[in-house]
């Protein structure tokens, strides 16, 4: 290992020592680095020159602001199409369905991104820019069905719950009780709801700090989506959702939320 990699470890191995502790002093770098005080010193002297520790009047060190404009230009730059797209395009070639990609706008779902299905009989209104309402189709409604209580009885009094589909719910306790499954099971399932003769299965994307950014979806014909075959998508979608999230530094995207599946 060259002099400058060793450098480059020491230094990430102080930093390190920030991720669980606001404050530390020389001393205690040196007691839990377990290094020599004379190199400890030199590197968190450099490192508070460069930005990264700052000394309060205390003489203890936390972490610089350079972390705090570091930690925004990474937020801005990871979009969360690029970092599903992926994701995505593995999906489809694993269940050979679109995959759709819907966020929040206000009351609204709108799509963002999409992989075509390999099927020649498709969806065609299913496209970039599209907006929908959150209470009909399977990913519209996985980002309803992670709103607070609050928010949703706020959208309840905001919209009407239309026919699109034949398959559209339009009865509030029914939508409800929808809404809480979904939650519970970390998906939904939707059919003619949007479109009719349509079917797709959704599941959440969260962000590093836990709040739902998104709602993935297989999405295609009902034909398609028998009960044989649900079980498989919703446990793809499922996946695929959770592998989103981890890359979005979700610290939950490890842990399971697959139950039997359920159609919802």
């Amino acid at each position: 290992m060259s002099s400058q990699n060793t450098t480059v470890v020491k230094s990430l191995t102080i930093l390190n020592l920030f991720l669980e502790r606001e404050r530390l002093t020389l001393n205690e770098m040196v007691h839990l680095t377990d290094s020599p005080k004379t190199s400890v010193f030199r590197m968190v002297k450099s490192l508070e020159q460069m930005g990264f520790l700052d000394k309060d009047e205390t003489g203890k060190y936390s972490l610089g602001l350079l972390f705090l404009q570091f930690g925004h230009l990474v937020r801005d730059r990871l979009s969360i199409r690029h970092v599903a797209l992926p994701v995505m395009q593995k999906l489809r070639d694993q269940v050979g369905e679109a995959v759709n990609l819907i966020v929040r706008d206000q009351f609204e779902a709108v799509y963002v991104e999409k992989v075509d299905t390999i099927h020649p009989v498709r969806i065609y209104n299913e496209h970039p820019g599209r907006r929908v309402p959150m209470y009909a189709g399977a990913c519209p409604r996985i980002l309803l069905s992670y709103m607070s209580r609050a928010d949703q009885e706020a959208y309840f009094q905001n919209v009407v719950l239309l026919p699109i589909g034949r398959g559209t719910m339009t009865d509030v306790d029914e939508l409800r009780g929808a809404l809480d499954a979904a939650k519970q099971n970390g998906y939904t399932v939707s059919h003619s709801e949007l479109q009719d003769d349509t079917s797709a299965v959704a599941a959440p994307v969260f962000d590093h700090t836990g709040e739902i950014v998104a709602g993935l979806s297989i999405a295609g014909l009902s034909t398609r989506f028998g009960d044989d075959v649900l079980p498989l998508l919703i446990q793809r979608v499922k996946d695929a959702a959770r592998q989103c999230s981890s890359l979005l530094g979700y610290p939950g995207a490890s842990a399971s939320h697959l139950g039997t599946p359920s159609i919802v």
